[in-house]
């Protein structure tokens, strides 16, 4: 029972901490791309890295102010989008899914290489860039509050507030963009751009919009991790990111508002909880360690989260919250 209330305690902290905020923000670009546009974006993260970097380059590299490094992520963060997006959004969806996730690689490894490393800081990243937003915190920094029945810093109270205060923010500016005509005009997209190329709109004009606010939103999340982090490493930014956020807004549920948020936070508190029980588990001697090692716990959680994933697109394929009337399955 203590094992068990224990994994809840901290899959909570999980459940609010900064990296179900990076999951929600990365999840909410994808469904301003995938859940209402229909545009297969399969290199969020690239977003991600160049709004983290951003900061850490800005700040630690070039002694620059912090918010004038945040300025330069999500200009970053433009600038890929429209070279993403011209090449592509004219053709089928599978070209822009096959150049993001390219890019996103690239990326990864051009900011790890040897060449890159007197800007970058390579594979070793860079630090130290993030104590002036953290000096802005109302409260002792250092101090530790029990919150939930876990313990976090005043700087970690800090980084939360602030990132779910810009979830807060970004999810208000989505849910007014699809109630208003231009929302409406995307979502046409998502079912049938044909149709609305023949009505008189510019679609690839719409869909490049799409695409660079979700890869602002991408950018901010990739901020918020680097913040919470403390640094930034070429090697947290890595693909299997940017499907972990498909996941959260397949949870949660495509082209709804909360869905990428509630998905998020969902998958980080199912994933921490099922981490810590198993664990537990087996130093208990619960499950024999002939069965199951704590050094395969960190794979076996995803190949639970897997199966649920797998069952919950065979039952229920809009998600938890969705509807299955705004489900697209039919890329273009």
């Amino acid at each position: 029972m203590a094992d068990l209330l224990n994994a809840f305690a901290i899959a909570g902290k999980a459940f609010f901490g900064f990296q179900a905020i990076f999951f929600a923000l990365l999840a909410i670009g994808i469904n301003v791309h995938f859940g209402y546009t229909g545009l297969l974006n399969f290199g969020q993260i690239a977003f991600a890295m160049l709004g983290g970097f951003g900061i850490a380059i800005s700040v630690s590299q070039w002694g620059l102010n912090f918010w004038l490094g945040v300025v330069i992520g999500l200009v970053s963060a433009v600038v890929l989008a429209l070279l993403l997006g011209l090449p592509t959004l004219r053709l089928r969806a599978d070209y822009l899914a096959i150049v993001t996730i390219a890019t996103a690689e690239g990326l990864r490894l051009v900011f790890r290489s040897v060449s890159a490393t007197p800007v970058t800081g390579g594979t070793r990243g860079l630090s130290a860039f993030n104590g002036s937003f953290i000096d802005l915190a109302p409260w002792e920094t250092q101090t530790r509050h029990r919150v939930l029945g876990t313990s976090w810093s005043g700087g970690e109270l800090w980084v939360a507030l602030v990132g779910w205060s810009l979830v807060a923010l970004t999810s208000l500016l989505v849910w007014q963009l699809m109630r208003s005509p231009w929302g409406r005009v995307v979502k046409a997209i998502r079912e049938d751009e044909d149709a609305v190329r023949a009505l008189g709109k510019n679609v690839y004009a719409y869909k490049m919009q799409a695409l660079v606010l979700g890869g602002i939103f991408g950018a901010l999340g990739g901020m918020i991790y680097a913040i919470g982090t403390g640094s930034a490493i070429p090697d947290q930014y890595q693909n299997a990111n940017t499907f972990l956020a498909y996941a959260a807004l397949i949870l949660g549920g495509a082209a709804r508002v909360l869905g990428p948020v509630l998905g998020s936070m969902l998958l980080l508190f199912i994933l921490q909880f099922a981490d810590t029980l198993l664990r537990a588990l087996i130093e208990n001697g619960v499950i024999p360690e002939g069965l199951l090692s704590s050094t395969d716990v960190a794979q076996i959680r995803f190949v639970l989260v897997g199966i649920g994933l797998m069952l919950l697109l065979v039952f229920r394929p809009q998600g938890i919250f969705g509807d299955r009337r705004e489900v697209m399955l039919d890329a273009r």
